[in-house]
C-alpha cells in the first residue's frame, strides 16, 4: 500500500520495522532517526511499575508536531557533530527522557507507584565519587544505577533530587571546578589542563568553560592572579 505525506520541519512520524517502511524522498531531506527498541519500552514500565505500552501510533502519511521529541532531537544534534566531546552520561539521559515521554504520550504509559525522594547520603557520596573517577564520562548511567540496585530512571530521579542536577550536568560542573584547581598554577597550559578536567580539547573546554562561568579560561586566571595579558 503507498502513502503519500508532507511533513514541514520539525514534525516526526512513527514506523515498525517489521513493517519494512520504504520511503521515497525526491527533494534534499534532513533527518534524525531515533531506535526505540520494545525492550527500551518494556524496561521503562517494568521500572515505574506500570502495564506494558502496547502499539505506538505507526501510520504512514500521519505527521506529529512534537515539542519534546523536537527539543530532544534539538538538543543531541551537537552531540552528533562532536562526538568526542559528548560524555556517554547526556546521551542515557536525553535517551531516557526520549523513551519515557514517547512511551506516556504515545503508549499510553501510566505510573501506579512513583519513586519519590533522593538517595540515601552513602549513596550520594558514593555516585559523586563514580562520577568524579571519571571525568571523561566513559561510564553509563546503567553500570552506576547497577551499583545501587536502581534502575536507570530511578537512579536519574533520585540523583537529581539530592543533588540539584542530573549526573551529566553535576559531571560538567566537576570537570569546570577540577579546571579552575589547576589553573592556579600557572604554568600549566591550557590545552594540558583540558585533557586533564576531562574535556576532549582545549577549544572544547573553552566553549564550556565560558558557558558555565561567564568568561573564557584565559580571562579566569588572569583575573585569579591578578595579572593582564596572557592566553584566551
Amino acid at each position: 500500500m503507498r502513502h503519500q505525506g508532507r511533513y514541514s520541519s520539525g514534525r516526526n512520524i512513527f514506523v515498525r520495522h517489521e513493517d519494512r517502511p520504504a520511503i521515497v524522498i525526491d527533494k534534499p531531506f534532513h533527518s534524525l532517526h531515533f531506535y526505540l527498541p520494545r525492550s527500551a519500552l518494556d524496561g521503562i514500565t517494568e521500572q515505574s511499575r506500570a502495564p506494558r505500552v502496547g502499539d505506538l501510533p505507526c501510520q504512514f502519511g500521519v505527521g506529529y508536531d512534537d515539542p519534546i521529541i523536537r527539543h530532544v532531537g534539538g538538543v543531541l544534534l551537537p552531540a552528533l557533530r562532536r562526538p568526542t566531546e559528548t560524555n556517554r552520561l547526556f546521551i542515557d539521559y536525553s535517551l531516557l527522557a526520549f523513551t519515557v515521554h514517547v512511551a506516556q504520550t504515545y503508549g499510553g504509559m501510566r505510573v501506579t507507584k512513583s519513586a519519590r525522594g533522593g538517595l540515601a547520603p552513602w549513596q550520594v557520596k558514593r555516585a559523586c565519587e563514580r562520577l568524579d573517577s571519571d571525568l571523561g564520562g566513559e561510564l553509563s548511567l546503567q553500570q552506576i544505577a547497577a551499583e545501587f540496585g536502581l534502575s536507570v530512571s530511578h537512579f536519574s530521579r533520585a540523583f537529581r533530587s539530592s543533588t540539584g542536577l542530573p549526573p551529566h550536568r553535576w559531571l560538567l560542573r566537576q570537570r569546570v571546578e577540577v579546571a579552575q584547581q589547576l589553573m592556579t598554577v600557572r604554568d600549566l597550559p591550557l590545552a594540558e589542563i583540558a585533557i586533564s578536567a576531562g574535556f576532549a580539547n582545549q577549544s572544547h573546554f573553552t566553549r564550556v568553560f565560558t558557558a558555565v562561568v561567564g568568561i573564557s579560561p584565559g580571562v579566569w586566571r588572569r583575573e585569579k592572579h591578578g595579572v593582564s595579558g596572557g592566553d584566551a
